[in-house]
């Protein structure tokens, strides 16, 4: 049965997020876990006239890892590609070098099943296009930007010269886009980030998820110098220390959740998304206009945020006053 109800979703996101046109070659790069999500999507690209080509990989061994060499000139090939995996492969230079010779993109990060039928995949996207591109403008090349929550976030950075990114689930030509998280974010320039960062909704990576307690960190000139916490602490504690790279500590993003159908759910793309939170990226920025490649990039997720640009409000207490 979930088969037929996936249709209406992989309809979505082959004709309105990446708007396929007839004779076009799509890429589908998957994994065994998400093969009926991704056969789904090939089944709506074969329906609108176009040819599915369906890669299916073995999983990543962490978020960020680089897909096979042969997947990566597949991409760089392709008209558009569609990514169903479980591992992320978003913040990485196949990801990147394929935007930049033309391809459109859209990544589906821990997708289920469900995700594909209820949830964020629900939201009018061209209607949350006009408020995420505002939200990302007012944040584009802002010399200070602040961040806090009630929760104790207090986080000062800078974003001069740095693009403001909208990812409202469509792409054109040299696009790419996350589904379904409606998110505006930029990349701090490296080294400016001072304060605090509390987490308190979600961590969506490495089996942590939905947060049962904080998870605080210090940062020092653009790097988390501590992790402070519980059991969900220590465990982000542990699997950075793990990656032996010192990048994976920087602070490569804040971004803004716009879709009012998301909801805290454990998975990456639809927590991210949740209406009125702020989450900071750290590790790998190279995706989003920074200069860092990491050995990951994880997303901390704060609630009812309240940020700041040039001293002009963008969000209040998890609202957008624009």
């Amino acid at each position: 049965m979930k088969k037929i109800l996936m249709a209406r979703g992989a309809d979505k996101v082959v004709s309105t997020c990446v708007k396929v046109k007839p004779g076009e070659k799509v890429l589908i790069i998957t994994e065994a876990s998400r093969l009926s999500i991704a056969e789904a999507i090939a089944a709506a690209v074969y329906r609108v006239q176009a040819e599915p080509i369906l890669q299916v990989m073995v999983p990543r061994d962490t978020d960020g890892q680089e897909p096979p060499a042969p997947i990566a000139a597949a991409m760089k090939a392709s008209d558009a590609f569609i990514s169903v995996v479980g591992r992320s492969i978003t913040h990485t230079h196949a990801v990147k070098d394929a935007i930049a010779a033309g391809s459109r993109g859209v990544v589906l990060t821990q997708f289920t099943e469900d995700m594909m039928i209820h949830g964020g995949i629900e939201a009018d996207f061209e209607a949350a296009k006009t408020e995420c591109k505002a939200v990302a403008a007012a944040l584009a090349g802002s010399e200070e930007i602040h961040l806090t929550t009630a929760m104790g976030t207090d986080l000062y950075y800078s974003a001069a010269g740095r693009r403001g990114n909208a990812l409202y689930c469509m792409v054109d030509k040299g696009e790419f886009s996350t589904i379904p998280t409606v998110e505006a974010n930029v990349s701090p320039l490296e080294g400016t980030a001072n304060g605090v960062i509390v987490a308190d909704g979600s961590i969506p990576y490495i089996g942590i998820g939905i947060l049962d307690e904080p998870v605080r960190c210090i940062v020092e000139n653009g790097m988390i110098v501590s992790i402070e916490g519980g059991r969900q602490a220590r465990m982000l504690k542990a699997d950075l220390d793990s990656k032996q790279d010192p990048n994976v500590y920087n602070v490569a993003e804040m971004g803004l959740g716009l879709n009012p159908n998301c909801r805290f759910m454990g998975f990456m793309l639809e927590d991210e998304g949740v209406y009125g939170t702020a989450h900071i990226g750290i590790g790998t920025s190279i995706t989003l206009g920074g200069t860092v490649k990491a050995a990951c990039h994880y997303d901390l997720i704060m609630k009812d945020a309240t940020v700041t640009a040039d001293g002009k409000t963008i969000l209040k207490d998890g609202k957008v006053v624009l």
